[in-house]
C-alpha cells in the first residue's frame, strides 16, 4: 500500500464562492504500475483549483488515480474547514467536513480499508509517519 497523507489543499466552494481548505490522504495498492509520489499531491491540486464541492473533489482524485495507474484499489479521505459554515449561516468555526472515496479493494475488503484508515490516523510526531505503529501494522517490531 502506498499512502501520501496530510496533503494540504485549498479550494473554492462553487455554491458560496468562499474558500474551503484542509488535508487530503490518498492511498493506492499498486498492480503493475506505480507513480511518482509528487504526482499524487499534483492530482489533488489540479482538481482543488477549480470551483468545487468537496464531495466531487474527493471522487475526482480517486477516479483519476484509478484510471491512470490501474491499481488494485484507491482510497481518498479529505478533511476540510469550509468558510461558508464558519463565516455565514450557522457560524460554526470548529466544524470539519470529512469525505471519502473507496474504490477497488478499499471498497470490497474491510481489512484493507481498515489498515488505511488506521494509518492515516497515526499522529505525525516528527518520526517517519509513526514508525512503530507502521511496523506493528505489518507484523514487525521496532528495534
Amino acid at each position: 500500500m502506498v499512502i501520501v497523507r496530510n496533503i494540504d489543499f485549498y479550494s473554492m466552494c462553487e455554491h458560496h464562492m468562499l474558500p474551503f481548505f484542509g488535508k487530503c490522504h490518498v492511498a493506492y495498492l499498486p498492480d503493475r504500475r506505480v507513480i511518482g509520489l509528487s504526482k499524487i499531491p499534483r492530482v489533488v491540486d489540479v482538481f482543488a483549483r477549480r470551483l468545487q464541492v468537496q464531495e466531487r473533489l474527493t471522487k475526482q482524485v480517486a477516479e483519476t488515480i484509478r484510471d491512470k495507474v490501474r491499481p488494485h484499489g484507491v482510497a481518498v479521505v479529505m478533511e476540510a474547514t469550509h468558510l461558508c459554515m464558519a463565516m455565514r449561516g450557522v457560524e460554526k468555526q470548529n466544524s470539519v467536513t470529512v469525505t471519502s472515496a473507496m474504490l477497488g479493494v478499499f471498497h470490497s475488503d474491510a481489512r484493507t480499508r481498515h489498515e488505511f484508515l488506521e494509518l492515516i490516523r497515526q499522529p505525525s510526531n516528527g518520526s517517519i509517519a509513526g514508525e512503530s505503529a507502521i511496523l506493528n501494522s505489518v507484523g514487525c517490531e521496532a528495534e
